[in-house]
């Protein structure tokens, strides 16, 4: 009697673990499926067009591709696609900085006429290595001024020119005082460190992070290299896309040259949480958020995420360039990670990363919206700008949720009016978003911009100045 209710009790223990198991399955299948349709829903309204990746502390549970890696040729994406990744680039060379760091021939106060002999030493001598990493130094942008389209199609300068001409204007601000984003720091970066190593960045990003991590699929970019799987870069606009620019990669040089894959940003995210690249002493320095929540490379935050939305701690970062979008973000308390690369600019992949986040923790996802830009082609094309303006303002009034009227969304349709030489129309789009969001200095810079572009400079002044 006894041995037949340890059989039973044996028999019935094995029976709930196999429908433990098979529940476990079907909720891992459903967040799989769930992530897949809500990528869906973006592809299909022509606002996603990549790879994404989503791994946990499991190891990676989705993989896809979505769209064309070449359209011309018909080659899809897929999770092993080498895309420009932009600004990520900044968290492999602050991670070079950290490693020459750790063996002394750096340091993080060091000042910047120090390290770099030709820098101008008036301003040199009052920002550090660690005002470069965070984004404190004060020094212009390399990005902001037309200087960048002076060079962007074609560089015909070293580093150290480069360096000499468009990264060492008048500083914004006192060093360390204030945080603003600033491409020309983290250029300033890679000088340094062909400096002290005497080796070109290109090599050192090789024989120190993609070599040993075995990254096969992560490089400097070469637009002269032959590269299997290389995705082509697109730009969106209503009714379609059109091939990107051409932008010579030695101008973002450290701050933003790079390509990588879906798969090996995963390796890379897997390769910080031991001390492969870096010891736990540089990484809480590199992950430490400063002034603007920015650490060395990385934004971190602390934010509402997973079960009751508990504050967790976020590390994520995102790439622009001509062509191409990319994200990472990264959860470390459940290792959970997020990749999303597109070969499509102007992409809303904080968005989707977020809604991604939401479906892993079991909540729903806020549903993208269509572009407002469609609506307003449709019409501007028949009767003509103000029309287009109008039926937008009745949309947002009739379909607020069905329809993208933020503020960079408007913006982004004001911009792509200039790039089609359509001025008149682009400048009533962004007095259109002055008066849907008056207290951003950003849409008053944007309309200034527009107004230059008709010739009105005494309009455009006031624009700027407001």
């Amino acid at each position: 009697m006894q041995s037949f209710k340890h059989t039973l009790a044996k028999r019935l223990a094995v029976a709930l673990w196999i429908v433990a198991c098979a529940a476990l399955g079907a909720a891992a299948e459903d967040r799989t499926s769930r992530i897949d349709a809500y990528l869906s829903q973006y592809h299909a309204l022509n606002q996603f067009d990549g790879s994404v990746l989503v791994a946990d502390e499991k190891g990676v549970f989705f993989k896809k591709g979505y769209g064309m890696a070449d359209r011309e040729w018909n080659a899809p994406n897929a999770p092993d696609t080498k895309f420009r990744i932009g600004s990520l680039t900044k968290q492999f060379t602050a991670t070079l900085v950290m490693q020459l760091v750790q063996e002394g021939k750096l340091s993080l106060d060091a000042k910047l006429s120090d390290v770099l002999p030709y820098y101008r030493k008036d301003t040199g001598e009052r920002v550090t290595l660690r005002h470069l990493l965070n984004h404190t130094s004060g020094i212009p942008s390399l990005t902001d001024g037309p200087a960048y389209q002076e060079i962007r199609g074609g560089n015909r300068y070293g580093v150290e020119e480069v360096v000499k001409r468009y990264c060492s204007g008048d500083l914004q601000f006192e060093p360390g005082s204030e945080f603003r984003y600033n491409n020309s720091g983290y250029y300033i970066l890679g000088a340094i460190l062909e400096q002290v190593t005497g080796k070109p960045y290109e090599r050192l990003l090789s024989e120190r992070i993609t070599g040993p991590l075995q990254l096969a699929g992560t490089a400097y970019d070469n637009s002269q290299e032959v590269l299997l799987r290389r995705a082509s870069g697109y730009h969106r606009f209503p009714g379609g896309v059109r091939n990107c620019p051409f932008v010579d990669m030695s101008v973002p040089f450290a701050a933003g040259a790079m390509l990588s894959t879906a798969e090996d940003l995963y390796l890379w995210d897997r390769a910080l949480y031991t001390e492969k690249v870096l010891s736990e002493k540089s990484k809480q320095a590199m992950f430490t958020p400063g002034r603007g929540d920015y650490g060395f490379g990385w934004s971190i935050r602390k934010q509402p995420v997973g079960p009751q939305k508990a504050e967790r701690t976020v590390i994520s970062h995102s790439g622009g360039i001509e062509g191409f979008t990319a994200h990472i973000r990264r959860i470390p308390d459940e290792k959970l990670v997020v990749v999303l690369l597109d070969n499509c600019a102007d992409g809303s992949l904080n968005a989707i990363a977020s809604g991604i986040v939401d479906v892993v923790y079991g909540r729903e996802p806020a549903q993208p919206k269509r572009s407002a830009a469609e609506a307003f082609y449709l019409v501007h094309r028949k009767d003509g700008a103000a029309a287009a303006v109008a039926k937008l303002k009745e949309l947002k009034t009739q379909k607020p949720g069905e329809y993208d009227f933020s503020e960079r969304a408007n913006n982004l349709l004001g911009y792509q009016l200039l790039g089609e030489k359509e001025p008149d129309a682009a400048v009533e789009v962004f007095r259109m978003n002055v008066e849907m969001y008056p207290e951003s200095s950003n849409v008053y810079d944007s309309l200034g911009e527009g107004l230059a572009a008709l010739g009105k400079k005494d309009e455009a002044v006031k624009a700027y100045a407001k």
